[in-house]
């Protein structure tokens, strides 16, 4: 079993990639994932998954809202809320993404790249699991929701500070913007 690990910053590791952008709490796996699982296609406005509904347009802070008593996701979740054109996510791709991020169970965004006015850049072999599998095969210019069950996000050891509990299913919402 892989454990989900997050350094003491984000910006630490992306100063080491070369980016002076920073992400807070999708770091996490020391190694790639296997091929990403089925995805569904959305319409663009009122996606539902899991027990969350997401809407807003594209290129803006999505609107979330979270019913907290769905109960916690067994498998990864993904849904295409809009299908991009560009380049597309491979399992060594450096990606730059907006995203907002949740935690299922408390309803409540811990994370996200839009109150930092810019989006992150980051290896997609350093994230967490859900984001590794979740985020391959996504293309530039679209917005994917992932709602990533804790073994694959931060299992029963959060980050201390986060707001994530323990065990706690997680809700992305992630436009990409580039793929080197």
């Amino acid at each position: 079993m892989r454990r989900l690990i997050l350094g003491i910053s984000v910006a630490a590791l992306l100063s080491a990639c070369g980016s002076s952008n920073s992400a807070s709490f999708i770091q996490g796996s020391e190694s790639a994932a296997p091929a990403n699982p089925a995805v569904t296609t959305a319409p663009a406005a009122d996606v539902k998954i899991g027990g969350a509904v997401i809407n807003g347009p594209l290129g803006a802070e999505p609107t979330v809202e979270i019913d907290t008593s769905a109960g916690p996701a067994t498998d990864l979740g993904i849904v295409d809320i809009a299908v991009g054109t560009g380049t597309e996510v491979t399992a060594d791709s450096t990606v730059t993404a907006h995203y907002v991020g949740y935690g299922a169970a408390s309803g409540q965004m811990f994370d996200g790249s839009w109150s930092r006015g810019e989006p992150a850049t980051f290896p997609l072999g350093n994230v967490i699991v859900g984001w590794q599998e979740g985020l391959q095969g996504m293309k530039v210019g679209g917005r994917r929701a992932l709602l990533i069950p804790a073994e694959q996000a931060y299992g029963d050891t959060p980050p201390p500070g986060s707001g994530i509990a323990a065990g706690e299913t997680l809700l992305f919402v992630v436009d990409l913007v580039d793929v080197q």
